[in-house]
């Protein structure tokens, strides 16, 4: 099957190529990495009030600013940090939400002494990601009872801007639930990586 015959799911349009390469190589492919799984948390926050593709197309300059996501890096940050990032014309700049940041990231850091943040989530779940089948986007939820849960955990331990609605986002785009149509190219693709995945475990720290 060629690229142009690809059914993707409505929410990609055709006038994006990045939106496409990431619904076809990132969204609902299940995730354990504890820095791809905080990167994804914050920008979810940060693309609050705002289209995901804004935050798509600044995902770099983020990246860049942001000292890679390092949450050692970034709970260290200071005023002139902020300030910094607050001048930053290639992020979003929203002093609440960079903010929230440097309190995820110290957040972070904290849940770390006792568990990781892999674990923390994925434990929602019991370790096996939840594989839907949808066949419109009209019976998607926006908000379900485990990202009420983890929602609720998450703020119990510091963490900012992860409401329900942004927890259920962030839900979908790390495979710990498989929101594409059953008619898209990729519901079985990553529905076979889910069946495939081993989520982390609770292990002592070092």
């Amino acid at each position: 099957m060629t690229a142009p015959q690809l059914v993707r799911c409505p929410w990609v349009g055709i006038a994006e190529p990045i939106y496409a390469r990431y619904h076809d190589q990132e969204w609902g492919v299940p995730q354990p990495d504890d820095q791809v799984l905080f990167e994804k948390l914050v920008l979810e926050g940060f693309q609050a009030g705002l289209s995901w593709l804004t935050i798509l197309k600044k995902r770099e300059n983020f990246r860049r600013a942001f000292h890679g996501f390092a949450p050692e890096r970034i709970a260290r940050y200071g005023a002139k940090d902020v300030a910094r990032l607050m001048t930053d014309p290639g992020i979003v700049r929203n002093r609440l939400k960079v903010e929230a940041t440097i309190d995820n990231a110290r957040a972070v850091l904290k849940l770390r002494e006792r568990t990781h943040l892999s674990t923390f989530l994925w434990n929602f779940l019991d370790g096996r990601p939840q594989i839907n089948r949808h066949k419109s986007f009209k019976t998607v939820p926006a908000e379900t009872p485990v990202s009420k849960a983890i929602s609720k955990a998450l703020k119990a331990e510091g963490f900012r801007f992860v409401g329900p609605t942004t927890v259920y986002a962030f839900m979908q785009s790390m495979g710990m639930v498989n929101d594409h149509l059953v008619t898209c190219h990729r519901h079985e693709a990553c529905a076979e990586l889910q069946r495939r995945f081993k989520a982390p475990v609770e292990r002592t720290l070092s």
